[in-house]
């Protein structure tokens, strides 16, 4: 099922997302000051492509450790992610997710908006796993 989904998730659009945030973690890299925001674009993009079976976690609960995307540092790019495009990106992923959600048949496609939202807002930090 979580094959097929990401297939109809994939072929209806996710694509598209997923080549933009990777283009925009491509344009971030080849500056010296986006790089940092580069990886979290990568792993926007990653999670873009196929997010069915797929969660974000903080990376802290993950390895149960702290390190520099997690601590203060990682505050600060998140602060300044969010200050410059973050949440205007949510933004766009909640409306899109909140629309499907009135359908029954955009209800999955909804709820992976609402993840895309999330991780859009603060991705600094952040890991994709499977679930």
């Amino acid at each position: 099922m979580r094959l097929l989904l990401n297939i109809l998730w994939f072929v209806l659009g996710g694509w598209i997302s997923g080549t933009l945030w990777l283009l925009s973690g491509v344009l971030l890299a080849i500056t010296v000051i986006g790089l940092p925001w580069a990886l979290a674009a990568f792993r926007i993009a990653s999670f873009s492509y196929w997010p069915f079976g797929r969660q974000v976690v903080s990376r802290a609960e993950l390895l149960r450790r702290g390190d520099l995307g997690t601590g203060p540092v990682g505050l600060l790019l998140n602060v300044v992610w969010f200050v410059l495009g973050g949440w205007y990106l949510a933004l766009h992923h909640i409306i899109l997710g909140v629309g499907l959600c009135l359908t029954i048949i955009g209800i999955p496609f909804g709820l992976q908006h609402l993840k895309l939202a999330i991780i859009s807002l603060a991705p600094v930090g952040k890991a994709v796993v499977e679930t």
